[in-house]
Parts: C-alpha cells; structure tokens; sequence
C-alpha cells in the first residue's frame, strides 16, 4: 500500500470556500475509488491543511489523478491557493 500526505496551501481568507470544494472531492473520492481506503481532510491548531491519503497501490494512485471527480475539482480550487501542494509519499508498512 501506498500512503500520501498532501499539505494544501489555503489563501488566508478563503478557508470556508476551500473546505466546501475539498470536502466535495473527498465525498467522491471515498464513492468512487475502491483502491483509495483513506481520504480525510484534516486541519492542525494552527489552521494548516492537509489531506491523509491511503492507496492498495501504485494504480490506484494513478487512477485517482486521472478520475473524472478529481479533474473537474480543479476549477473549484482556482483562486483559493496560496500554491502548490506539497505531496510526501510513504510505503506504508503496516
């Protein structure tokens, strides 16, 4: 199994509209993908996003980035970003 962690970089201000649209991907996410088994936003005390992503393998990864509801959230995320994602991949061990 494969195991992400996906730091997401909100504009301040816009943290209300950013939870809506990733809160929609992950409701699809966790229907839709059988090779996904984790898909939770999470939040720290300091406000700092991140999604804890977990995957039966390496197509399951590569079938969540090519999934139809993953593509068609981009446009929901447009102007809410402060930047990139910062992605850490893990094998995940037990």
């Amino acid at each position: 199994m494969l195991a992400v962690i996906a730091k997401l970089n909100v504009k301040e201000g816009c943290e209300d509209q950013f939870e809506s649209v990733m809160l929609d991907l992950a409701a699809k996410v966790n229907e839709n993908e059988p090779g996904n088994h984790l898909y939770k936003l999470c939040k720290d005390s300091e406000g700092n996003y991140i999604v804890m992503e977990i995957y039966e393998d390496e197509a399951a990864l590569e079938a969540h980035g090519k999934s139809d509801h993953f593509r068609e959230s981009g446009a929901g995320f447009k102007g809410i970003m402060a930047g990139p994602p910062e992605l850490t991949r893990m094998t995940v061990i037990g």
